[in-house]
């Protein structure tokens, strides 16, 4: 199958799921499946009980295939589609005591995923065009490289995966250092790494731009103070290029304001550690004339 963009990385894929696997049947597997007669068939279906985004077909596939290849799931749709009350994403058959034990692990993953490409969306319909809205490392342990593909799934974009993916001098850091030799000497270890400030006040991000970071985090300012902000950290660039990321205590209902004011991008924890899980269900049905 064709890799597309708000694909997860395949390693990811088969770790998480092995361990939530191993979470489930450790150590005498799925008893009560055990119960069902052997050659009994079945037929599920994975549809939506409200309305959201779907994010987590990869780990579905996953999840199925590890406890038994023999069963086929058949997709409707792909990461990112909408769904509303009864909106089918997938119609799977095979043995169903397969079925069985790999629905709750297939369920956690499409639930809690689909979830956070909800949240997304609508992180970005009400931010409106023209600013990238970004996830954090606020994430589930061992889930990262799913939850950021699952932001991709609703319309959002990704922020550093990991600590080296690129220089991050944030208020902590700052609070040893000073920040424009840091700027400096970071510049001269990792040329090829991008290198971020936190501000928390427009005088700082006139600093840090001055200083030539790639980036500005403007932390837990107001959109009247971020705009004021991002105009005075302009000027300062004379013209070089710089991103401008607002962030701290953005929420759902406060994210529009954020609109118009300059900002490349909105940046909020809440996608990935607050995301609702999406209600979605499996149902099973016996196949006729299995014995």
């Amino acid at each position: 199958m064709t890799s597309r963009p708000a694909d997860p990385p395949r390693h990811a894929v088969q770790a998480a799921v092995t361990l939530a696997l191993a979470e489930d049947l450790t150590p005498l597997g799925d008893l009560s499946a055990a119960l069902i007669p052997p050659g009994t068939r079945g037929r599920a279906v994975l549809a939506s009980r409200t309305d959201g985004v779907f994010a987590g077909r990869a780990c579905v596939d996953e999840a199925f295939a590890q406890i038994d290849p023999v069963v086929v799931v058949a997709w409707d749709l792909a990461d990112g589609a909408d769904l509303a009350p009864g909106t089918v994403a997938a119609r799977v058959s095979g043995p169903l005591a397969s079925i069985l034990t790999a629905e709750r692990t297939a369920l956690n993953f499409a639930r809690h995923l689909s979830g956070v490409a909800t949240l997304t969306r609508r992180f970005v319909e009400a931010v409106g065009p023209g600013v990238l809205v970004w996830d954090t490392r606020k994430t589930i342990p061992g889930l990262r490289a799913l939850e950021k593909a699952a932001v991709r799934a609703g319309g959002g974009a990704n922020h550093r995966g990991n600590l080296s993916d690129w220089v991050m001098l944030k208020d902590n850091h700052l609070a040893v250092l000073d920040f424009a030799p840091a700027v400096a000497r970071a510049r001269e270890v990792w040329p090829g790494r991008t290198i971020h400030v936190e501000c928390d006040t427009i005088e700082r991000a006139v600093a840090a731009a001055e200083a030539g970071a790639d980036a500005l985090l403007l932390d837990n300012l107001g959109p009247e103070d971020a705009g004021k902000a991002v105009v005075a950290a302009r000027e300062a660039l004379g013209g070089r290029r710089c991103l401008i990321e607002a962030s701290g205590g953005i929420t759902l209902e406060t994210v529009g304001a954020y609109a118009g004011i300059g900002v490349d991008a909105v940046s909020a924890g809440a996608l990935t550690d607050s995301a609702k899980a999406l209600d979605l269900g499996l149902d099973v049905e016996t196949e006729a004339g299995s014995s």
